[in-house]
């Protein structure tokens, strides 16, 4: 190993660690909620509740799925699989957006049935306590899975911080929800926030949907990351021009090729130190990313390209 490249080994030996912690944690939360919203939710038969129920039931799910995917995904890359296992990051974002409108149609049926035959809620004040620690755990739990995400890049912990800021809204809008049904006598406010929580639940599924199946069909980076990508290349002053970037991404990492155009009459060793100078200054910006330049001489005819320059 270069000394080069032994930082970014230790970088991504650290976010792996972090990203594997983030994940556990998830699951702890998530089972020390179940337990307690089990509890509430026989004492009180809140639908409101069975709606926060249910959102932890699948966020233990798919926390568990999270932690063998993100095991996957930090595989090193073998002979089988050359660009490492990165997608078992956006197969298990898939999954779960799978469970997570499951639960949207569920809730809402639910919900529904008991719009029409409202029920009362009994026992409010367990149903708050139970909400209150809820709510602190979650709260806590996303502030870490932000840390992770804004440090790895990492699309599963993005996925599960997406159901647990959710869960958020889900235990503020039980607790609405209990007051005006036992403080106001409201009945119809526990089945209208089962429908509310639904639709966030909903929102979520479809984001977490689009940003796996862009993954796991090559979609390439946002145009900003290209351009930037762009600038950095054009920086080096002997790089005369760039084209046929292509770019995609596999969980935490990225895969950026591109044809840079230099001057014809220098040497293939000049060529070759100049395309290291570039791919380190890419992979400084774009951290886990792998990089791959082809070299042309500046004037050449590009070929037709089915990428965008």
């Amino acid at each position: 190993m270069t000394d080069a490249t032994a930082p970014r080994a230790d970088a991504a030996a650290a976010n792996g660690t972090l990203m594997r912690r983030t994940a556990w944690a998830a699951v702890a939360v998530a089972a020390i909620l179940i337990v307690l919203k089990t509890i509430a939710y026989i004492v009180t038969d809140s639908i409101a509740m069975m709606a926060s129920l249910a959102d932890s039931a699948l966020d233990i799910f798919a926390s568990s799925i999270n932690v063998i995917a993100i095991r996957s995904a930090l595989t090193p890359a073998d002979a089988e699989h050359r660009f490492g296992h990165g997608k078992a990051e956006p197969l298990a974002g898939l999954v779960q957006a799978a469970f997570l409108f499951g639960s949207v149609a569920f809730l809402v049926i639910e919900s529904a049935s008991r719009l029409i035959a409202p029920h009362k809620i009994e026992q409010g004040a367990v149903a708050l306590a139970v909400m209150a620690v809820s709510i602190g755990l979650t709260v806590a739990l996303v502030a870490f899975q932000q840390f992770t995400v804004r440090r790895t890049k990492s699309l599963a912990i993005g996925a599960d911080r997406m159901h647990y800021a959710g869960d958020l809204l889900t235990n503020i809008g039980v607790v609405v929800g209990v007051v005006l049904s036992t403080q106001f006598g409201f009945l119809e406010a526990d089945p209208i926030i089962g429908i509310v929580v639904a639709a966030v639940l909903a929102f979520s599924a479809w984001h977490v949907f689009v940003q796996s199946y862009n993954q796991l069909m090559d979609r390439e980076l946002p145009d900003a990351d290209r351009a930037k990508i762009k600038t950095i290349v054009m920086r080096h002053p002997e790089v005369r021009n760039l084209h046929d970037l292509r770019t995609r991404a596999a969980g935490v990492h990225t895969f950026i090729q591109f044809h840079i155009e230099l001057d014809p009459t220098i040497s293939i060793t000049r060529a070759h130190e100049i395309s290291d100078a570039v791919e380190h200054e890419v992979c400084t910006e774009f951290p886990n990313s792998e990089v791959i330049i082809h070299q042309d001489p500046a004037g050449l005819e590009k070929p037709p390209a089915l990428a965008r320059s």
